[in-house]
């Protein structure tokens, strides 16, 4: 398999920056996993934060243990996260696509260096 295509499979599959670790651009792998990795942490943080506050008011008898009052209070937690959750995902997302064609177009760089020196 070519290093083009296997480094944009680990930055696409399994998550960005390890394409650029394949390809031991090691400075631009780790600042986008850091990147992505500080994201994702935020963005799952924000969710475990909210889903613990609303068990904590179920249990606190503040909202009813039924599926429309839970529904409800989980309608209104992503109201108040919605904004800052949003933008985290849309950079999470941009760091990965740009992980992607990143990493692609390193590999294609190192696999032409491969071509031409089996050439000769």
């Amino acid at each position: 398999m070519k290093y083009s295509t296997k480094a944009a499979l680990l930055s696409g599959l399994v998550f960005p920056g390890l394409g650029h670790l394949y390809l031991r651009r090691w400075w631009r792998g780790v600042l986008l996993a850091a990147g992505a990795a500080a994201l994702l942490y935020f963005v799952v943080s924000v969710a475990v934060n909210s889903a613990m506050d609303i068990a904590g008011k179920i249990e606190g008898g503040q909202v009813q243990p039924d599926a429309a009052s839970i529904s409800q209070a989980v309608s209104k937690a992503s109201q108040d996260a919605e904004r800052s959750t949003d933008i985290a995902t849309t950079i999470l997302i941009s760091l990965w696509v740009i992980g992607i064609v990143d990493s692609y177009r390193e590999g294609r760089k190192r696999d032409k260096a491969k071509e031409a020196n089996t050439k000769n």
